[in-house]
């Protein structure tokens, strides 16, 4: 063989084994193609199977709604097999949701949000559930999951869903408890002892007690003198004042006059101004009431647990003027004062005055009569305070009379905030009277929280 032959010759079968070795490649290359197709099948395959199995037990959709510091319903019903919860957050704050026994516990939901969760097969039995936002589960978003019962004692399906027919029941029940009785009233003038040289002094005593929310809610209320709101220190220009606190709390406290001129040293700002009125101690407040001024006095120690569990009261020195501007139209004299304070936080809740509807207070006039109202705002949201009837007019603004009048029938109420509102009664009626916030004001289950009632005579 020729050094040619030989040389075709290995070429020849490197080539042949490049070819081989690349239709080697290629062969198992399809099958792989081929293998992954039959796993792809195959995955779908069982996947369907897997969801035709899932879909063959179709879990009940319960809704929980979280806001105006209520889980809605507060008793939730789904039967032993299990449900899917459908969780939404209708307030302007975050909440979320704790089932302790059952291992549940959402992360934060925000406002407008909503989350989706299974609950497996459960025993028979009621379960605490809560919002596990701190401070929310003392301030009453509480409530029950009760499992395997397929109706309450009202009647009404499991699942909390309310056919037409039972929420208008439901509503209609609420509605005829208004206005309800509770044990306990807030707010009342408190009468001083008008020493040798004429000073006006008003004894306080800060404790806890029992204070009944609404019909059957009874809470830990942190106050003054036992009651929600405290009561109602009035005095004239040029008196001269003195508070006695005697604290029989748990823990240190301190007295601030919101809005009313005083010397620093009575200005109850604990470390700065004072040092904290320990428990059992007493400490004297004392100033001379210089100007026209609506205030509030409350706690400046812990402010965040004691206020909102009820250390607030009005106090007032002077009384509210009619300008001059609102005589034309028959605003010649005031007829009745009322102090109205907003809450919605601590143990209290949602509230005017100390209570929750149906056992707010209702507020009476006769045609033609002129009601001043000072609002003042000890929560922690702002409230747009609404009265359906009559239009009012904003007279003064943190205790300072306005220049020009301001007509209003919705008003916002910041947080520390005062304002002074003026009503002429026109029209005889039951005219609502609430925060604008709706979840502070009405649900499927009627009114609750921040509503109450002006009812107008002939």
């Amino acid at each position: 063989m020729s050094p040619c032959s030989r040389s075709c010759e290995v070429a020849t079968l490197a080539r042949m084994s490049k070819n081989d070795a690349r239709a080697l490649s290629i062969a198992s290359f399809a099958v792989a193609v081929v293998a992954m197709f039959f796993a792809a099948v195959l995955l779908i395959t069982r996947h369907d199977d897997s969801a035709a199995t899932e879909s063959a037990v179709t879990l009940e959709t319960v809704t929980l709604d979280l806001g105006a510091m209520k889980l809605q319903p507060a008793d939730l019903m789904i039967p032993a097999e299990g449900a899917r919860l459908r969780i939404t957050n209708i307030d302007a704050t975050a909440h979320s949701l704790v089932i302790p026994d059952l291992g549940i516990r959402t992360a934060e939901i925000a406002p407008g949000d909503s989350l989706t969760l299974d609950i497996p097969p459960t025993a028979d039995g009621t379960y605490e559930m809560y919002c596990g936002v701190a401070g929310h589960k003392e301030a009453g978003m509480t409530g029950t999951l009760m499992v395997g019962t397929t109706a309450n004692g009202d009647g009404m399906s499991h699942g909390g869903t309310m056919t037409n027919e039972e929420m208008d029941a439901v509503m209609l029940e609420v509605a005829r408890k208004f206005p309800a009785q509770t044990e306990g009233h807030g707010g009342d003038r408190l009468a001083p002892t008008v020493l040798a040289d004429g000073t006006k002094q008003f004894d306080l005593v800060a404790k806890i007690v029992q204070w009944e929310v609404e019909p059957g809610r009874f809470v830990e209320a942190w106050t003054y003198k036992g009651v929600v709101p405290a009561p109602e220190i009035h005095v004239n220009v040029g008196d001269k004042v003195r508070i006695v606190l005697k604290n029989d709390l748990p823990q240190s406290t301190s007295l601030h006059l919101h809005g009313i001129q005083v010397p620093n040293s009575m200005d109850g700002v604990d470390p700065y101004t004072q040092a904290p009125t320990l428990p059992g101690d007493s400490f004297t407040y004392e100033f001379t009431a210089k100007t026209y001024a609506t205030g509030i006095y409350h706690s400046h120690h812990n402010a965040q647990e004691q206020i909102p569990n009820g250390m607030f009261g009005a106090i007032t020195i002077g009384d509210p003027t009619i300008p001059e501007q609102l005589e034309p139209m028959g605003y010649t004299q005031i007829d009745k004062v009322v102090n109205m304070v907003l809450n919605d936080s601590g143990t209290i809740g949602l509230s005017l005055n100390g209570k929750s509807f149906p056992a707010t207070e209702p507020y009476t006039l006769k045609v033609g009569q002129v009601m001043a109202v000072n609002y003042y705002n000890e929560g922690l949201m702002g409230h747009p305070m609404h009265l359906h009837q009559p239009a009012g007019w904003i007279i003064a603004k943190d205790g300072v009379q306005m220049l020009t009048p301001m007509p209003t029938d919705t008003v916002w109420v910041s947080p520390g905030e005062r304002y002074t509102v003026l009503y002429k009664a026109i029209e005889p009626g039951v005219w609502a009277w609430h925060c604008h916030i709706l979840t502070h004001a009405e649900s499927s289950k009627g009114m609750f929280g921040m509503v109450t009632a002006l009812i107008v005579e002939q």
